[in-house]
């Protein structure tokens, strides 16, 4: 006896073609109004759909909206009527069966009854359109990509006469951040299909980056400049320092002796500061246009320093008095000197009173000034160099302006690598200090702001002066900083030298 069996039949109601073999067996023919699709495959057997796409390149053509044809099965034929379509170079007609697609672009130059091309606008594309016959044409942004060019924004529309040359649409670009295109079509008398035109955003950064690139060149070419004329020139531009300026030397080491005086040929070449320092007035008078009589070695190392300190203060002008660690051991021995000073008038006082003579107090009335605190106490009669003394005196002059409240224009200044912070005395925390060259631009601003504080009052500069003015603050600044790098280890290993080699490295670095 034989088993039950069942009958299955799997290919009953459904298609065994091969789309394959469907598109390489058919072909296509174009008709004034249709277009004729023909196969060896019975086209009743076959789910075919049309539509139009608009071909990008050779391996793009994007699907165009609600652009489905209307068919007509005969026989092994399929008729497509496309007296309605937009018939462009461009517009294909893409055949879908079984999710596999064949497209057909047989339209040709010359059958389309209008043109249009784009062109840039502001924030927007301007399309140009010309037609043979009165329509109306509109357009609308979109966005592209593989499978359909997505509507955005709104449509603009515009209605042409016959033969009208180039009436133009303008499209905002609302959207740059999705790099829209802009379709176009006939809308009345309604046309299928949709041309897609897309601007060339590259060409567009190519511009960007071209115009970025020219105002590079502009402005660096203006910096060139600039800086060619501060090199010409010197600090001759927004930036200088008009008022006097007073170096006060405090050791008699060589290396400190070579880094004071190259600070001060800075501050005169290239800053056009009036430069005022004993070491110039002693060795050379007329170089620095000194009036006759009025030098170190006519007056004397105190009287020269009390008369260039009251100038200083007259003038607004600025004292500097360069520290160094022999400077903190002088300052200390001022000080016990002077409290042993006052402790000896405290005792001649006393003896006056219990009958001293009075001839003797007014001689020592008339020798002691209040105007720099006890200028008598360093006697010119003591061996010293003109260091030591103008040193020494214009510590007393620090701390009575202290007293007086009155040390605005007097600044510390010691030189990294000689000198320490901590070396300068806690009685002198209030006085401004800086460190060179690392604090150069802060000194060099510090310098010039007393010009600004007394030519401009109101600080009535416009903005292009004073940009320019702090950009020369900082390039010089960083120059010169530099230039007292180069010269500063020159004299580390003259650290050592004593004060013989003094005066040879006043004439060296004048």
């Amino acid at each position: 006896m034989d088993a039950r069996r069942h009958k299955k039949c799997p290919f009953q109601n459904k298609s065994h073609t091969d789309a394959r073999d469907v598109w390489l067996s058919s072909e296509v023919s174009l008709y004034e109004s249709s277009l004729n699709w023909s196969s060896e495959c019975p086209a009743s057997d076959l789910n075919i759909s049309a539509s139009l796409c608009w071909r990008q390149n050779e391996k793009l053509c994007t699907p165009v909206l609600n652009s489905t044809l209307e068919d007509r099965k005969v026989g092994r034929n399929m008729i497509y009527n496309t007296s309605a379509v937009d018939k462009h170079p461009q517009m294909c007609l893409q055949l879908s069966l079984q999710g596999s697609q064949e497209i057909y672009c047989r339209f040709e130059a010359g059958m389309s009854s209008w043109e249009v091309h784009m062109g840039p606008g502001r924030q927007s594309v301007v399309l140009f359109i010309t037609s043979l016959a009165p329509a109306s044409f509109s357009a609308q942004l979109c966005v592209l990509n593989e499978r359909e060019c997505t509507p955005m924004g709104q449509v603009h529309s515009v209605t042409i006469e016959a033969y009208t040359t180039k009436t133009r649409i303008h499209v905002p670009l609302l959207f740059l951040a999705e790099k829209p295109c802009v379709q176009v079509w006939q809308s009345h008398p309604a046309l299928l299909g949709r041309r897609i035109l897309c601007p060339d955003y590259s060409s567009d950064r190519c511009g960007m980056y071209a115009v970025a690139a020219l105002v590079s060149v502009v402005i660096v070419a203006l910096l060139g400049m600039f800086i060619h004329r501060l090199n010409k020139s010197g600090a001759a531009g927004w930036l200088c320092i008009r008022e006097p300026v007073l170096l006060v030397c405090s050791s008699e080491q060589s290396a400190h002796v070579s880094a004071v005086c190259a600070l001060a040929s800075i501050l005169q070449g290239e800053l056009s500061a009036s430069v005022h320092m004993a070491l110039w007035a002693q060795s050379s008078q007329t170089k620095n246009g000194t009036e006759p009589g009025t030098g170190v070695a006519d007056l004397g190392p105190l009287p020269w320093l009390y008369g260039q300190w009251e100038a200083m203060r007259e003038a607004q002008g600025k004292v500097l008095i360069i520290w160094s660690p022999e400077a903190t051991e002088t300052h200390e021995k001022w000080r016990e000197e002077r409290a042993n000073m006052q402790r000896s008038k405290r005792n001649m006082r006393e003896e006056e009173v219990s009958g001293g003579r009075l001839g003797k107090c007014k001689r020592e009335k008339a020798a002691v000034k209040k105007e720099c605190d006890d200028k008598d106490w360093y006697t010119q009669t003591e061996p010293s160099t003109v260091i030591a003394p103008v040193f020494a005196a214009a510590l007393a002059c620090l701390e009575g302006a202290l007293q007086e409240c009155k040390s605005q224009g007097v600044a510390l200044v010691y030189f990294q690598g000689l000198c320490h912070s901590r070396d300068i005395p806690k009685a002198f925390r209030g006085v401004p200090r800086f460190c060179l060259p690392q604090d150069f631009r802060g000194f060099v601003q510090e310098l010039g702001r007393m010009k600004r504080q007394k030519r401009t009052g109101k600080l009535r500069w416009n903005c292009l002066h004073r940009l320019l003015a702090k950009v020369q603050s900082v390039w010089l600044a960083r120059q010169l900083a530099k230039r007292l790098e180069t010269l500063l280890p020159q004299t580390q290993g003259k650290k050592t030298q004593g004060p013989s080699d003094t005066s040879s490295l006043i004439y060296n670095n004048f």
